[in-house]
């Protein structure tokens, strides 16, 4: 269950603590106008983040893991890099594995042909494996076990956090596809009413008042109040390209303003 600040009975943004114990603050209710921001409509307070930021790990995180090619003499290279890739999703982790694997039984095979000279190249191709994947390992450790300097890792808490409310503007466009009355039973694309749905920063042009069309990037209180007056006179809107072409937006908006723009009836 998520914890959550009702803008009813309780303060604006109070800050509630979820049966897991972990307090954080929730805008998916709000009861006013989204403040306006540069890259698109968010809730009230700026961007919030999904979950709180994991802790920071130990230093000693991950360590184990990084010596052991480097204490099996390089046999453990294939499942160290095979962990990480898996750990973090990453094909190139996975080919890593598998060169290395291919190392191994290469050197193996040279080992057994009975020639010296061969043998010798055997040692030397596991020796590679060896030292390679020891280096590798260790310099792969902060990727993998998220030892980041905290300026990095807050850039990747931010990078996850857009995505994540891409995610929720494509449920919520699904949602309006398949069940209109549904979208406007939760408001979707209505910052301005109290509501319980988070859409990710949608704005439904055909119904939202001009001062929440204006968190709209790009979108200044002259061009809103002109939506709205055309709207009332005409109708609502049925795509973003009509809307351009009715109210006479500048071309370069028409980018900016599809991933946050819906047309309910």
């Amino acid at each position: 269950m998520i914890a959550y600040a009702a803008s009813r009975g309780n303060a604006p943004g109070a800050a509630f603590v979820s049966p897991e114990g972990c307090p954080w603050r929730w805008y998916g209710v709000s009861s006013g106008p989204e403040p306006r921001y540069p890259t698109g409509p968010v809730r009230p307070g700026g961007p919030v983040p999904p979950f709180p930021p994991p802790p920071r790990p130990s230093r000693l995180t991950g360590l184990g893991w990084a010596v052991a090619p480097l204490l099996t003499l390089g046999w453990s290279t294939p499942l160290t890099f095979m962990y990480a890739a898996l750990r973090v999703r990453s094909a190139v982790l996975g080919g890593a594995a598998v060169g290395y694997a291919l190392g191994i039984i290469l050197a193996v095979h040279f080992w057994l042909s009975g020639d010296m000279d061969t043998f010798v190249l055997g040692q030397l191709v596991m020796t590679a494996v060896w030292i390679g994947g020891s280096v590798h390992a260790f310099t792969l450790r902060p990727r993998v076990f998220g030892l980041l300097e905290p300026a990095s890792a807050a850039n990747e808490h931010a990078v996850r956090l857009v995505r994540y409310r891409r995610t929720l503007r494509a449920d919520a466009r699904r949602l309006i596809a398949e069940d209109p009355a549904l979208a406007h039973e939760l408001h979707i694309g209505r910052p301005d009413l109290t509501r319980l749905y988070d859409d990710g920063g949608l704005v439904d042009v055909n119904h939202a008042p001009a001062d929440v069309l204006t968190t709209l990037p790009g979108l200044t209180p002259a061009l809103a109040d002109r939506i709205v007056r055309h709207r009332a006179e005409h109708g609502g809107f049925v795509s973003v390209e009509e809307l351009a072409v009715d109210v006479d937006l500048p071309p370069a908006l028409l980018p900016k303003l599809k991933d946050y723009v819906v047309f309910l009836d």
